[in-house]
């Protein structure tokens, strides 16, 4: 029997009604709108469709906010400042700064420079501590809405065995630690780990998250495994895929994600629920 699919879009809209209405009330408390400011480095052509993307859901939500736009030569110091002009405005909620930025900038130093109560990426250094000893903090948004599709079909997370293919700090050693926090029995791998089939047929929960196309075969899964694919990459003859080969995997899954409207949906919802309780806590 296929595999049942992990509608992320119908998903995402649930969040994001959740947040609209929230924002609703915490404008009529405190008579102003969370604020969500994006810094946007340059004129990449994908950063512009996200930024623009996450613009208009922010809007939608009844956010406050603007986007910041700067030269592609910007230097180090300017940025530095821009950055530090926002941590010090009391109006601002949420700070972005749209990664990645252009060559000659140190996006990790500069994600240091952000105050970490208002990192609705979830990638300060400290945010990054407050997950690993499970506080409450600010978490990355892309295996935070891998957690919230897990939950939202009711696949329980306790005792099961989790595999995370993928250990980048934005997402797969985040969701391994989500997962591990959530009770499930983790196993990180990676380019240098061996015997990925098989550590793929002992998992229940397969979170994929290595960006190499169709690097999952449906063979590898058990029965029952359930799958998120994290990946995205264009075809040479058009159209997306993921990490995971879905046509064969589909066949051997019991829920799993598409490429695309599976997890990125979910990216910007919870940048949307990051920026709300940011607010929220500074306030409150």
């Amino acid at each position: 029997m296929p595999a049942q699919r992990i509608d992320g879009k119908a998903i995402a809209q649930s969040v994001k009604l959740e947040v609209r209405e929230r924002v609703a009330a915490f404008t009529q408390r405190y008579g102003r709108a969370p604020e969500l400011h994006v810094v946007l480095v340059g004129d990449d052509p994908a950063s512009q469709v996200y930024v623009r993307n996450k613009e208009e859901a922010a809007r939608w939500a009844g956010m406050g906010g603007r986007v910041i736009r700067m030269p592609a030569d910007t230097a180090f110091e300017s940025l530095r400042a821009q950055l530090e002009a926002l941590n010090h405005d009391p109006k601002v909620d949420g700070i972005l700064l749209q990664l990645p930025l252009p060559g000659h900038l140190d996006g990790a130093a500069l994600t240091r420079l952000i105050d970490p109560d208002k990192d609705v990426d979830g990638l300060h250094p400290l945010n990054a501590g407050r997950l690993f000893a499970n506080l409450p903090g600010l978490r990355p948004c892309t295996p935070s809405g891998c957690m919230a599709l897990l939950e939202a079909i009711g696949c329980p997370t306790a005792g099961r065995r989790a595999l995370v293919i993928g250990r980048s700090p934005l997402v797969g050693k985040a969701a391994a630690l989500m997962l591990l926090n959530a009770d499930a029995t983790v196993t990180l791998a990676h380019s240098r780990s061996r015997d990925l089939p098989r550590l793929v047929g002992e998992a229940e929960i397969v979170v994929a998250a290595a960006g190499r196309p169709r690097l999952v075969r449906g063979e590898w899964l058990r029965p029952d495994a359930v799958v998120i694919d994290v990946g995205i990459h264009r075809k040479a003859g058009g159209g997306l895929e993921g990490d995971v080969d879905f046509e064969s995997a589909q066949e051997r899954a019991s829920w799993i994600t598409p490429v695309p409207g599976g997890v990125g949906p979910m990216t910007i919802a919870m940048l949307l629920r990051n920026t709300l309780d940011a607010a929220e806590r500074r306030l409150v």
